[in-house]
């Protein structure tokens, strides 16, 4: 009981030093809670040029999509921003801590792949046309795969879990 009541300070504590310290230190909040895979010393994933936390939407072929989250401002705006885009991609470990540089590979009902990108955070949100689609995700060696359909109205969010160590 004690020890609990001492971790739930802990944690208090490190989340009030996240929020003083403002991106930075949300960024360490982040890490300090489980990020693997990721940077959270990478700028060209926090560059934010679309302002609000966003990282750089990336153009592929005619699919736009835009991975991060492994800062606190970035996470917060890549949840917001869900709902806007056709397909929501989410990378985590078995305890939900977050997962980076996990590749995406987009392959349509034709077999033609649409995307192949590297995720620089737990979350790449993805513009694709109506129709569907088979996400083959990899991290550190194993490959999950699910099948979406995108619609004219709506999302399609598809969450990917690791049991990593």
């Amino acid at each position: 009981m004690k020890t609990q009541r001492n971790q739930r300070r802990i944690v208090a504590a490190a989340l009030c030093a996240a929020l003083t310290l403002g991106p930075a230190g949300g960024a360490y909040a982040q890490q300090a809670g489980g990020v693997t895979g990721g940077s959270t010393t990478d700028n060209t994933s926090a560059g934010n040029v679309n302002g609000g936390g966003m990282p750089q939407t990336q153009q592929q072929g005619n699919v736009s999509y835009v991975s991060g989250g492994v800062g606190l401002d970035e996470s917060r705006a890549l949840q917001r921003a869900q709902s806007q885009w056709p397909l929501a991609l989410r990378f985590t470990g078995p305890n939900g801590e977050f997962l980076a540089d996990v590749h995406v590979r987009i392959v349509d009902a034709h077999g033609g792949e649409v995307l192949s990108a590297t995720s620089r955070g737990p979350f790449m949100l993805v513009r694709l046309h109506l129709g569907r689609y088979t996400v083959h995700a990899k991290y550190s060696g194993s490959e999950q795969t699910r099948a979406v359909t995108v619609q004219a109205r709506g999302n399609v969010k598809a969450a990917f879990v690791w049991s990593v160590k």
